[in-house]
């Protein structure tokens, strides 16, 4: 593929803009500039790494990246009430067609997916492919055995024509849930809490499938999600 290409296919502009950004001297590859538009470089294997500016970019065909969502940030690219979740990442991303694989509320924070590959954002977020999400939860109220074994066994959402179960349900302190949830409905987690008796104070996403959010990635922090990682997303 030209060097033209490569920056168009990864979110550096337009045509024009991406062969003005090599005219002018302004990308690298392996520390050398390149002033061709038209040099060809192999892209088959995800390798190539190039610079814009200075600052390091790996070549992907896809982007599939892993997101530790703050609280006060909605997943949108129009956001009505908060700043978007897409202002925490390079603009690069915004150009390609990035977007949210799913929805996390306003306030809920954690794990977020976002992609650019079309099949992988409706593959894993089909409510048929069954996905095991966990959320934890911080409750207004202590939680009993009572509450646990109804979101075990199902509670009853309001517009739902039957019962919502958790996967699993286990309280790791007095006022503090973890949930596994197979569905992504509207404010699933809350409304279960709540229709259980409690009341949902906080909410946090910590794994989706097989891949949990790692302990080292800050709030507003992302990374890439390398194939060991597409591997435990699938593997869950």
């Amino acid at each position: 593929m030209n060097l033209e290409s490569i920056l168009f296919t990864q979110g550096f502009g337009s045509r024009r803009q991406c062969r003005a950004l090599i005219r002018d001297a302004r990308v690298s590859l392996g520390g050398t500039l390149c002033t061709d538009p038209d040099a060809d470089f192999p892209t088959r294997d995800n390798t190539l790494r190039f610079s814009v500016d200075g600052i390091d970019w790996p070549y992907r065909e896809h982007a599939y990246l892993l997101l530790n969502k703050p609280a006060g940030y909605e997943c949108s690219r129009d956001p009505q009430h908060h700043l978007s979740v897409f202002s925490l990442l390079p603009p690069q991303f915004a150009e390609r067609g990035v977007q949210c694989v799913g929805r996390l509320d306003q306030d809920t924070t954690g794990l977020l997916l976002l992609s650019d590959d079309g099949k992988f954002v409706h593959l894993f977020t089909s409510p048929k492919r069954k996905v095991p999400k966990v959320y934890v939860a911080t409750t207004r109220h202590a939680l009993d055995d009572a509450q646990l074994n109804a979101l075990r066994d199902g509670v009853l959402l309001h517009g739902e024509p039957k019962p919502i179960a958790a996967v699993d349900a286990q309280a790791r302190d007095d006022h503090t849930l973890a949930l596994t949830v197979m569905e992504g409905k509207y404010h699933q987690v809350k409304r279960m809490i709540a229709a259980a008796g409690n009341r949902c104070e906080g909410l946090h996403r910590e794994r989706i499938g097989g891949l949990s959010l790692p302990a080292a990635l800050a709030p507003g922090a992302w990374q890439w999600l390398d194939e060991s990682d597409l591997g435990s997303l699938r593997s869950g």
